[in-house]
C-alpha cells in the first residue's frame, strides 16, 4: 500500500530474552485495557452511501464505549471509492481500500463488494449495521488464543515524521501453512463531513478511526515465532496530530484471519 522502507528482523523465541532494542529511545508502549484481547474490526463504508451512517455510528460507539466484554476493539474505518458518483466524492476514499475490500469477498467467496461492510479480524463479515452479529463476531474472537504484538514510538527530532517499532512473540501457526503478513496503519478519529450531494446529502456524517495509511512491514513464515521490525511514516500536513493512532496487526497472507494486534496513540 505504501513504499516506505522498513527494517525487519527475525528470529527463535529462544533470543527474544537476549534482543536488544533496535534504533534510538522509545516511547514506553500503551498497555491494552486490564483484561480485554485486542480485536480488530474493519468497516468498509462510503459518505456516498445511504445505508452506510447506522454502521459508521455502530463504530464509533464500539470504539467510544468499548462495551463488549473481554474485547479491545480496535477500530479501522475504510472508506471505499466505488461510490463517488452523484456528484459527491468521498473526502478519505482511496482505491486501496476497495482493492483491499476486494482481497476478503475473494476469501470469503462472497459475490463481489458491499458497503456497510464490517470484517471482525479477518475472519467474519456482516452488514455493518447488524449490532448483534457484530458483537457476537467481537467477543468469539476476543477468546482465540493470540499472538502477543507490541508496538512503541521510536523517539525522533524529525516533526513531519514517526517511527515505531512492532515486536511479535508467541506467534500462532498460521492456518494450512499460511505466511503472515505484518501490517503497520495510521488511523484518524474526530472526522466528520457535511455531505452537500448524493445520496447523504444535507447529512453531518461523523466517523470512527478512519484509516489513513497502510504499510506492510515484513512476513513471517510458519517456522518463525519473533518478528521485530521498523517502519517510519510521513505525517500529512491534513492529519490531526492529536487524534492519530497507530495500529498493527499481523494476518495470514491467504486466509486473512488475524492472529495478533496492537495500537498506540500518539505522542505529541
Amino acid at each position: 500500500m505504501n513504499s516506505n522502507k522498513s527494517t525487519v528482523v527475525f528470529g527463535s523465541l529462544l533470543l527474544a530474552s537476549a534482543a536488544t532494542p533496535l534504533g534510538g529511545a522509545r516511547v514506553q508502549p500503551s498497555p491494552p485495557p486490564q483484561n480485554r484481547t485486542p480485536v480488530v474490526v474493519e468497516l468498509f463504508t462510503s459518505e456516498g452511501c445511504s445505508t452506510c451512517p447506522p454502521a459508521d455510528n455502530l463504530l464509533v460507539k464500539l470504539e467510544q464505549q468499548q462495551f463488549v466484554e473481554g474485547a479491545e476493539v480496535i477500530a479501522v474505518e475504510e472508506h471505499v471509492d466505488y461510490w463517488n458518483h452523484d456528484g459527491w466524492t468521498d473526502p478519505f476514499s482511496s482505491l486501496h481500500w476497495t482493492l483491499r475490500q476486494r482481497e476478503y469477498a475473494a476469501t470469503f467467496k462472497i459475490d463481489g463488494v458491499y458497503t456497510p461492510q464490517m470484517v471482525v479480524d479477518g475472519r467474519e463479515q456482516f452488514v455493518g449495521s447488524r449490532m448483534n452479529e457484530v458483537t457476537g463476531s467481537i467477543r468469539r474472537n476476543a477468546q482465540q488464543h493470540r499472538a502477543k504484538v507490541v508496538i512503541s514510538e521510536i523517539a525522533t527530532s524529525a516533526k513531519q515524521t514517526r517511527q515505531f517499532q512492532v515486536t511479535v512473540t508467541d506467534l500462532v501457526d498460521p492456518p494450512d501453512g499460511d505466511s503472515c503478513d505484518v501490517w503497520l496503519l495510521i488511523t484518524e478519529k474526530g472526522l466528520r463531513s457535511l455531505v452537500n450531494a448524493g445520496e447523504n446529502a444535507g447529512r453531518n456524517l461523523q466517523h470512527a478511526s478512519v484509516l489513513r495509511w497502510m504499510h506492510k512491514i515484513g512476513q513471517v513464515n510458519g517456522r518463525q515465532t519473533l518478528f521485530s521490525g521498523e517502519s517510519t511514516v510521513k505525517l500529512k500536513p491534513s492529519w490531526n496530530l492529536q487524534n492519530l493512532r497507530a495500529v498493527t496487526f499481523v494476518q495470514a497472507h491467504r486466509s486473512k484471519q488475524i492472529l495478533g494486534a496492537a495500537s498506540l496513540a500518539f505522542s505529541r
